[in-house]
């Protein structure tokens, strides 16, 4: 095999394949719908979520009964903004600018191309809340061509896979809903009769399926939970007092979202990776936002993990503020990177990345947080955008002081989930990594697990990386991830696979942790980390991250950064008996043996095997199954994402040391 591979002849053919199949929305396989229908023998009797539902406020305030608009805002509140307009006039002409229902048609049905439905749901909310701040007639009407279009759809989201009970589900329901809030005396009787009965007739069908049932489980911390019950609590919100369902419909998502907040992050990180936070965290908010308002109750004082959020988004934005660090399941790696491929243009309107960016500043003004706010403000000057620009305009508070990104640390421990994140400066030509070793779900979902019989894990767009790493300098990607994947595998990653078997029980379908103890899990961890100006080193107990059948009987890791640009890797690893062991590395277009070293992206970084003195080595194309469709994201294409390097033991060995030197090089 050539020493040299390089993927710029391939990207048309990529980019294809890509197109058809990756990107947030689609993340379930088979197991995971199954583990979704089966009743869990952890739970007997009445379900814990009926007596949560019973304690926890669902009512209206006293207020607000029998008036529209309610949800979110208040007529008197909406009067108010119109003054914020003359204020605010960059945000508000922003919003203007971004009315997708004035410049796109909805979807014809049935609509199941992917995110289709999704466009119409947002598309309602926007068109809508504009109308009731300017009072033009014609973002009335874009808003009800909107709403029939929803009607019109027989099936909220695919025919095929989890109809109505879905992602789309949950955006028509948060759209349609509120839209009907806020136009509610703007339409006549028979439009609010036709919307108030589809509402009324999807709602009910989703309040059936996530409903508490003898030995029901639900899989809290995954966006295919929160999303679509988002999307309820916001229709019950709107229709109370005009269905007697609407109250049982409130109080199971809230009984839910008790769950779901208590088990999300505890640092700030997001397990599933940062196209997940952008695609999901907004309905968390949605949700927190519409429970205050309607309700009085305030979640936000203990989701500790949301006080955290923009720790997560700024170091896990790359330098630049184009990309990201791509821990877990995020794009399409190399083809993303090369600004190719549906991934990158469903994430960019005009080139700019979508990034929702704005949520930041909801949470700024929740926790008065101005590091929040510093952060929202730098990744909007690097030209970011937003899915709901309007929320932008409603949810920034002048009041609130940025801290200058500048001012902000430049290195950041996530001690739950166990990820590191270090960089030069805040520059757009800094140099900047991260090392990630810990359970997929985080150390506080351990006794979490044990408190919530009910909470079933589904942690597939989590990766089996333990003790990877990602570098970044100069503008380049040298060596890291490759992207979002069917069937993650630990040799997608910069990491080390043993006997030809990788960690926790990959290679079985979406999820690689679905058939291991999370207790073995949590084993996994990093200790003696230190951090400062002149760079890291930190030591990761690895040992943990592999099946017990793969024989590891001690794995450590020192991962070490020394500036301006020598990394040093350190591996010690103990069998108990013989096996092959590699460790890979990875780049997006080429590595290149040259004089005893190997030379990756052109030359940018450099890598030296130290040790051991005698191995094996394959350079060649990095295959893994892209993502397939929805309900059977493990049935993708095999596809090729950048290139690798492997080093091996000559032989199986009961114990061998890895020590590899990565040079940055100007």
């Amino acid at each position: 095999m050539s020493n040299l591979i390089s993927m710029s002849k391939k990207l048309g053919a990529f980019a294809l394949v890509i197109s058809i199949c990756a990107g947030a929305g689609i993340s379930q396989d088979s197991q995971e719908l199954k583990a979704e229908r089966d009743a869990s023998q952890k739970l007997k009797g009445e379900h814990p979520l009926i007596a949560i539902a019973k304690s926890k406020p669902s009512t209206l305030r006293p207020e607000l009964v029998g008036v529209h608009p309610r949800v979110f805002l208040t007529q008197a509140e909406i009067d108010q903004l119109k003054q914020k307009t003359l204020t605010q006039k960059e945000l508000w002409q922003t919003t203007l600018s971004r009315v997708r229902a004035l410049t796109a048609e909805p979807a014809k049905p049935p609509a199941e191309e992917r995110r289709a439905q999704n466009e119409v749901g947002i598309g309602i909310a926007e068109a809508a809340f504009v109308y009731k701040i300017t009072g033009d007639k014609k973002y009335l009407d874009a808003a009800k061509k909107y709403m029939d279009a929803a009607v019109s759809y027989d099936v909220w989201g695919y025919s095929y896979n989890k109809p109505n009970v879905d992602l789309a589900a949950g955006h028509l329901l948060y759209g349609m809903g509120w839209g009907y809030d806020l136009l509610y005396h703007d339409l006549t009787a028979a439009e609010r009769d036709k919307y108030r009965n589809k509402l009324i007739k999807q709602a009910r069908l989703l309040y059936e399926y996530f409903k508490p049932k003898t030995g029901k489980s639900y899989s809290y911390s995954q966006n295919h939970t929160f999303i679509p019950v988002t999307g309820l609590a916001i229709a019950a919100y709107a229709l109370m007092g005009e269905t007697p369902e609407a109250a049982d419909w409130a109080a199971t998502s809230r009984a839910i979202y008790d769950r779901v907040l208590a088990t999300y992050s505890e640092d700030g990180y997001y397990y599933e990776g940062m196209e997940y936070w952008i695609f999901s965290t907004p309905w968390l908010v949605h949700y927190m936002d519409a429970q205050l308002h309607a309700t009085g109750e305030d979640l936000y004082p203990t989701t500790p993990g949301l006080r955290l959020a923009h720790k997560y988004v700024s170091h896990a934005t790359l330098p630049g503020g184009e990309f990201n660090f791509d821990f877990g399941d995020i794009y399409a790696g190399p083809i993303t990177r090369a600004r190719k491929g549906d991934d990158y243009e469903r994430e960019r309107i005009n080139g700019h990345f979508r990034s929702n960016y704005n949520i930041l500043y909801n949470l700024a003004n929740r926790y008065g947080n101005g590091e929040a706010q510093g952060v929202a403000d730098w990744l909007k000057s690097k030209g970011q955008i937003n899915a709901e620009e309007f929320w932008t305009f409603i949810w920034y508070n002048q009041a609130i002081r940025a801290v200058p990104i500048e001012q902000q640390a430049k290195w950041h421990y996530f001690p739950d989930h166990e990820v590191v994140y270090w960089r030069s400066s805040w520059d757009d030509k800094a140099t900047a990594f991260a090392f990630k070793a810990g359970p997929p779900e985080g150390h506080a979902a351990t006794k979490k697990l044990e408190s919530f019989p009910d909470w079933r894990l589904s942690s597939g767009h989590a990766h089996p990386d333990a003790g990877s790493f990602i570098i970044w300098s100069n503008g380049k990607y040298l060596t890291g991830d490759s992207g979002y994947a069917g069937v993650p595998m630990t040799e997608h990653h910069n990491t080390v696979v043993i006997g030809g078997k990788g960690q926790g029980s990959e290679g079985k379908g979406h999820d690689a942790f679905s058939e291991v103890p999370y207790g073995r899990l949590n084993d996994i961890t990093i200790r003696d980390l230190k951090m400062d100006n002149g760079g890291l080193s930190l030591v990761a107990d690895l040992t943990s991250a592999y099946q017990p059948d793969v024989g590891v009987e001690k794995f450590a890791r020192r991962f070490s950064f020394t500036t301006p640009a020598e990394f040093l890797i350190e591996d010690s690893i103990k069998m108990t008996r013989p096996e092959l062991i590699t460790s890979y590395l990875h780049s997006d277009w080429a590595i290149i043996e040259r004089g005893g070293r190997f030379e990756f992206e052109g030359g940018k970084l450099t890598a030296e095997i130290l040790e051991p003195k005698m191995f094996g080595q394959v350079i060649g194309p990095n295959f893994l199954t892209a993502p397939g469709p929805p309900g059977s994201v493990d049935k993708g294409a095999r596809e090729e994402r950048g290139v690798r390097l492997a080093i091996s033991t000559k032989q199986p060995e009961t114990a061998a040391n890895f020590k590899i030197r990565l040079r940055i090089t100007p």
